[in-house]
């Protein structure tokens, strides 16, 4: 057995601790590049701490997912300003953008020259300006990853950036920033996060480091993600969602993902709908194509015992099988009203792209079976089905 494990330089995890950005950006230096979301009033408690602190700093907003539009635009902005540190305060979008600025503040070039896919996935060879990653939403984990996801409009697809350079420097999780996350937001940004956990779970690349981490989250997301979409003050959920996020963010960067997020990649250059709308939609279908393939082709598959584990967790009833688990997470999509995909433009027309894309994608070299194309096929028409 081999594997490894990265993740952030410092992960400082609890309720009030974005009061320690301050003395923590002292540290980095005297001028920060402040990257934000639309809403940049949501802000103010990092901006007040820089303040007290006396550190300069400029703002960007990131609105919506980020393109090489937003991002270039990010990056010129902050060679204008040279700063000493970049800090990212928002959502998965924000923190990635915030990644490749602080990636490309130490690296010539252009941009799309570090893109996979569409460009020529140069490394990244000098180390990147120090960055604090700030997450204001539970389910990315992109504050832990070493990787930002960019659109690129042209070619109608997402791509990476990828270099284990561009893991933060600090990770700072405060579930009290995401209180003010409405119920939609809140119910597809933690099932994101249930996605990447399931999945890292029954990974091909999972590992005993990573399982531990894995089975914390998928149980803390199964009890409190309901509670989160229901109250938006109950503390210990947001708290429970907020460490299934980060928790599924180190699982993501180092057990991998499968195939929900192999069809969530093209899905997300072709429509408009969020990243976690996305991998809501397709995790039940996806789990039960699995479960039935395994089943079918590899009977013995130790990955079966690992799905019936997995509804175990997120059930808390130890008899429970895979099959009660894909019913589970059926509901539960139900119940937080899940859009289909149907909403968001997507038809029968893009189905062979969908798919094609899908079989090339990273992710979907995780899935614990490959899938067929017909099987494929199938789990993207009942994703799309009202």
């Amino acid at each position: 057995m081999k594997f490894e494990f990265a993740t952030a330089a410092r992960i400082i995890f609890g309720t009030g601790t974005i009061r320690e950005v301050g003395p923590l950006a002292v540290e980095m230096g005297s001028s920060a590049f402040v990257i934000t979301g639309s809403a940049t009033k949501r802000a103010e408690p990092l901006l007040e701490q820089l303040n007290n602190s006396k550190i300069k700093y400029i703002t960007f907003n990131v609105i919506g997912e980020p393109t090489t539009v937003i991002v270039k635009q990010a990056v010129e902005q902050a060679r204008q300003s040279k700063p000493d540190l970049v800090i990212g305060f928002g959502g998965g979008s924000v923190l990635d953008t915030g990644k490749v600025v602080a990636a490309m503040m130490t690296n010539t070039g252009r941009l799309e020259e570090y893109l996979e896919v569409i460009g020529d996935g140069k490394p990244i060879k000098q180390k990147p300006l120090p960055y604090i990653a700030i997450p204001t939403t539970a389910g990315t984990g992109a504050e832990v990853t070493r990787n930002a996801v960019i659109g690129v409009s042209e070619h109608k697809v997402k791509v990476s950036m990828r270099s284990p350079l561009m893991l933060p420097r600090v990770a700072l999780i405060d579930p009290e920033l995401t209180h003010s996350m409405p119920p939609d937001l809140t119910a597809s940004t933690g099932l994101d996060a249930l996605t990447q956990l399931i999945e890292a779970y029954v990974s091909d690349r999972a590992n005993p480091l990573m399982d531990g981490i894995c089975r914390e989250g998928i149980k803390r997301a199964g009890r409190s993600l309901r509670k989160a979409c229901e109250d938006s003050d109950n503390r210990p959920a947001r708290e429970d969602m907020s460490l299934a996020s980060l928790f599924s963010g180190l699982a993501l960067a180092n057990a991998g993902l499968g195939a929900a997020h192999g069809f969530a990649g093209p899905l997300g250059g072709i429509t408009s709908a969020p990243h976690g709308v996305i991998c809501a939609r397709f995790l039940p279908y996806v789990m039960q194509a699995n479960v039935q393939a395994l089943k079918t082709r590899q009977g013995n598959s130790p990955y079966l015992a690992r799905y019936n584990e997995v509804t175990q967790l997120l059930t808390g009833r130890s008899t429970a099988q895979a099959d009660d688990g894909i019913t589970w997470v059926q509901k539960l999509c139900e119940t937080l009203k899940i859009p289909s995909l149907a909403e968001f433009g997507l038809s029968e027309r893009d189905f062979a792209e969908v798919v094609t894309k899908a079989q090339r994608s990273n992710s979907m070299k995780g899935n614990p079976i490959q899938l067929t194309e017909d099987e494929l096929m199938q789990i993207l028409k009942k994703a799309v089905s009202p």
